[in-house]
């Protein structure tokens, strides 16, 4: 099987490649830029640049349907949110040269869609955080305001005063959910779930997810994210992710690999049901999340240190395919510079007001 890896310069995009290179797989990998992460990745059979996706659409789904011709790739493994987008919005054209498990675009739209998808969960009877259609609605902070659309843009406002200074367009508004926050990630074949895993078993959060999902009869990867609300103990949904996570090598190490999964069902139609993995996996990426972390929060020092000697914990350094551990290595004192001098290190998304 010849697989082509979108993104090749996100964590998890590194996470795909080896996970399928470690099944024989064939695997090319695509990014805008020549640094790309994953092209260090022994793994990585042949890198490829290609237009972006983001500013330049119809180049990339040409580029899409022109390289899979010529290299004869069997399945296109979209990582990024836009492309993911793209190869649902295109799907039938990019399908000809293609297979790739993908949800149509009315499905992406609506879980790409934070304001789409909160109406079809409250359709369900799922619960969510309220939401403030303008600024006079909104009855106490802290608020969240999130990108509509999209992953990542989230900012917490603490007073009407820091509101102001935002520009509040395409975005929504949501109350701030104080608890724990938890994830469901799956594969789902047109709306039949075929592979699951969560950080912490919530028969509540899988029955819920897997609703959700099937409802939309999604097709391919999605995590459904929830907080556990303290005040009433209900889960209440912020968003779905219409593609693959950034944890996504703590799933791949307990047991449930993904890619692979994800590629064989696009190539196939259908893969055997995979709901069991180890509950006890732990996961941590010491460069550079795990140091940014220490050097913003230096008591971490010590949970830290008992988790590297923990037999449970797995890391995404690999030495068999050291060579990306050597570049993230390398590029962790320029993060954690460019975070000091852009007052990022502490609260990057804001600090929620806990009084």
């Amino acid at each position: 099987m010849k697989v082509l890896v979108t993104d090749a310069d996100q964590k998890h995009a590194l996470a795909a490649v080896r996970a399928l290179g470690r099944e024989k797989v064939d695997v090319h990998a695509g990014a805008t830029t020549r640094h790309a992460l994953a092209f260090l990745s022994r793994y990585c059979h042949q890198k490829v640049i290609y237009p972006s996706p983001t500013t330049s659409e119809k180049e990339f789904v040409q580029f899409l349907k022109d390289y899979t011709r010529r290299e004869k790739i069997d399945v296109l493994l979209p990582v990024g949110y836009h492309a993911n987008v793209l190869a649902s919005k295109y799907k039938e054209t990019i399908s000809k040269c293609v297979h790739v498990a993908i949800s149509d675009y009315d499905q992406m739209l609506t879980a790409s869609d934070k304001a789409k998808t909160m109406v079809l969960a409250e359709s369900l009877g799922i619960r969510t955080p309220k939401t403030y259609h303008s600024i006079e609605q909104i009855e106490s902070y802290p608020v969240v305001v999130k990108g509509t659309t999209g992953t990542g843009a989230v900012k917490y406002v603490n007073s009407p005063a820091e509101l102001r200074h935002l520009d509040i367009r395409n975005v929504i508004i949501q109350e701030y959910i104080r608890g724990d926050g938890f994830g469901f990630y799956g594969l789902f074949c047109y709306g039949e779930p075929r592979a699951i895993f969560m950080h912490k078993r919530r028969r509540e959060l899988k029955e819920q997810s897997i609703q959700l999902l099937s409802t939309l009869m999604w097709h391919g990867v999605a995590m459904v994210e929830m907080k556990r609300d303290k005040r009433d103990r209900e889960y209440k949904l912020m968003e779905i992710n219409p593609k693959f996570w950034g944890s996504l090598d703590l799933s791949i190490q307990a047991g449930v690999n993904f890619p692979y999964l994800a590629a064989q069902m696009a190539l196939y139609g259908d893969v055997d049901p995979v709901m069991k993995y180890n509950r006890k996996t732990k996961f941590c990426w010491p460069f550079p999340q795990d140091l940014l972390h220490l050097v913003a929060r230096p008591r971490s020092a010590r949970q830290i240190l008992t988790d590297l000697f923990d037999p449970n914990m797995k890391t995404n350094i690999s030495w068999q395919d050291f060579r990306p551990n050597l570049y993230l290595i390398g590029i962790t004192p320029l993060v954690i510079a460019n975070r000091l001098i852009n007052r990022r290190l502490y609260f990057p998304q804001g600090k929620p007001d806990q009084s």
